[in-house]
């Protein structure tokens, strides 16, 4: 077994298709096809479900594959500590991102990027659940994420901002006069909100209730983009955070701040504890506590659980 089997494992995973995945490692398929069947053979597992083209993974398969990540993860990580250790700062830095977070993460990236000009960056839009467990797994280096049910003893945090809410929408289709809306007044509009699996949904439907509210969306998705579009063409409004940077994206939008709304948790920057830990995420999180700021002049706390 090589490193380069476990590349082309993942590989058919992401494209689901035997001749993209060589093209991706640039080698031929058949190339391809006979590696997969002598890792197959040396693990004594069938891995691949095979017809005319790719039909998916195996049971066993998708368990090996989940360690073949694993095993690529750590060994991007073994390089990017090594060159550390050479006194150069190189490599990926991965970073999960809840959809929605209130804090826009290119803030983050701009820093980091500033520092550590030589950095890429791979950017994954996740639930907190799967941040914390790709953490854990070495999969992410850092997360940014809401802190509410953060385990500190296995991760360390820095507290950004909580994250305040305003309502999103087309001024050619909805005008709403005063400074700040309140919950009550949201109450008969056609909203467009996240799926109510979600962080920042359930918060949204914490702050109906406790003005003892229950509306019903109109429209629920658990993608960004189709609520800036439903919201461009005038069908909807949406609850957003303030600093997302999204009410930015267009000149007709506009994001008006809703009183007394903010989600149930503060948003921070989480890094696992333990060893081994990745050299980016620690020179990464250093930059951020060291330019972690209030946002609008307002008295947000931030501070690092250590």
């Amino acid at each position: 077994m090589d490193i380069k089997q476990l590349r082309f494992l993942v590989a058919l995973d992401e494209t689901r298709h035997f001749g993209q995945a060589a093209e991706r490692c640039h080698v031929t398929q058949p190339t391809l096809s006979m590696r997969l069947r002598n890792l197959e053979d040396e693990l004594g597992v069938e891995l691949v479900q095979r017809g005319q083209r790719f039909e998916g993974f195996t049971a066993a398969g998708q368990r090996i594959l989940a360690w073949a990540r694993s095993l690529l993860a750590a060994e991007a990580g073994l390089l990017a500590e090594a060159a550390a250790c050479r006194g150069q700062m190189i490599g990926t830095l991965r970073l999960g991102v809840v959809p929605l977070s209130g804090f826009d993460p290119m803030r983050l990236i701009a820093s980091f990027s500033a520092a550590y000009p030589q950095l890429r960056f791979q950017l994954f839009a996740l639930s907190s659940e799967e941040i914390l467990e790709r953490l854990g797994r070495n999969q992410l280096d850092l997360g940014l994420s809401y802190l509410e049910r953060l385990d500190r003893q296995h991760f360390t945090a820095l507290e950004l901002a909580e994250t305040r809410m305003g309502l999103l929408h087309d001024r050619r289709h909805f005008d709403f006069a005063g400074a700040a809306l309140s919950w009550e007044s949201l109450a008969e509009l056609p909203l467009g909100l996240l799926s109510s699996e979600m962080h920042f949904r359930q918060s949204i439907d914490h702050g109906f209730r406790s003005s003892g509210l229950s509306p019903q969306p109109w429209l629920e998705t658990d993608a960004v983009h189709q609520l800036l579009q439903a919201v461009g063409q005038g069908l909807c409004c949406s609850i957003l955070p303030l600093h997302h940077g999204l009410g930015e994206l267009d000149a007709n939008l506009c994001l008006t701040p809703i009183a007394n709304a903010q989600t149930l948790a503060p948003l921070g920057l989480i890094m696992r504890r333990s060893e081994p830990r990745s050299a980016l995420a620690e020179a990464c999180f250093a930059i951020a506590e060291a330019n972690a700021r209030p946002i609008d002049g307002l008295d947000h706390s931030i501070a690092s659980s250590d």
